[in-house]
């Protein structure tokens, strides 16, 4: 294994648990990690944590270090139970996505504790949440946060969204509800860069944010194959999901950059 000052550890990754979105395997995803001599490698399946016994099994197998997570689905500011969509500026989109009824939340456990209250997170999503998408909100992340690490996400964070939306000051109150809730050293602001427009309009915001708030940072790749080969069989996957004749692939593979 490569020494810990010199590796790099994936921390948002889709599984084949992420429906219709996530084309890596568990299998074929831990035995690359071993293989590139990754130390850990997390998964962060989209509003649910179905592969983590699987994944945990596998990885501890293969001896490469189990982040088990979930990109969870948050309310936008509301409560779980309120099926209002919120209008995010004046004529503008509501999200990325079009919903106005969440956004999106990296979040991964620390230790057992974490993993325990990400369990409970996912199934009260589920039960009391659930429009659209099994949704989280404020009140149960502070009840279930001992454990947790958590980022502002992909550009389709709350933060994210507010920063696109020339909503700087609600993305600070954005940011500063979330590191409350989980700590100053448990919050992050989650950096990436796939050469999306989307994601390079508020680089510069973010990096601001993060340093007006003192959150450390933290860069990702938004992985969702293992192989450069496995691209067609995810671009398949989205245009299911979409109803689209065609579609793009998103993931890395050693040939493209690297790392699964």
């Amino acid at each position: 294994m490569a020494s810990s000052k010199d590796s790099f550890v994936h921390l948002h990754v889709h599984s084949e648990y992420s429906m219709l979105d996530g084309a890596a395997r568990v299998k074929p995803l831990v035995t690359e990690a071993a293989a590139q001599g990754m130390p850990a490698v997390a998964v962060t399946d989209h509003g649910n944590v179905f592969g983590a016994y699987d994944f945990w099994k596998t990885a501890t197998d293969a001896g490469v270090k189990p982040i088990i997570g979930t990109e969870a689905y948050v309310t936008p500011g509301t409560h779980r139970g309120d099926k209002t969509r919120v209008r995010w500026g004046d004529g503008g989109r509501d999200d990325v996505s079009g919903s106005g009824a969440y956004t999106h939340m990296t979040l991964l456990s620390e230790n057992t504790a974490g993993m325990h209250n990400l369990f409970r997170l996912s199934s009260r999503a589920s039960l009391e949440g659930y429009y659209f998408k099994p949704r989280m909100d404020r009140e149960l992340l502070s009840q279930y946060s001992d454990g947790l690490i958590a980022t502002t996400g992909c550009p389709s964070g709350e933060v994210q969204t507010r920063l696109r939306l020339g909503q700087y000051d609600e993305a600070v109150k954005a940011a500063s509800d979330f590191r409350d809730i989980f700590g100053r050293e448990n919050y992050f602001a989650e950096i990436m860069d796939h050469g999306l427009g989307i994601e390079r309009q508020i680089m510069g915001d973010l990096l601001r944010l993060a340093k007006d708030l003192d959150l450390p940072l933290v860069a990702t790749n938004d992985l969702h194959y293992t192989h450069e080969h496995d691209a067609t069989s995810h671009a398949a996957l989205l245009c299911v999901q979409s109803g689209s004749p065609r579609a793009a692939g998103r993931g890395l593979s050693r040939d493209a950059g690297g790392r699964p």
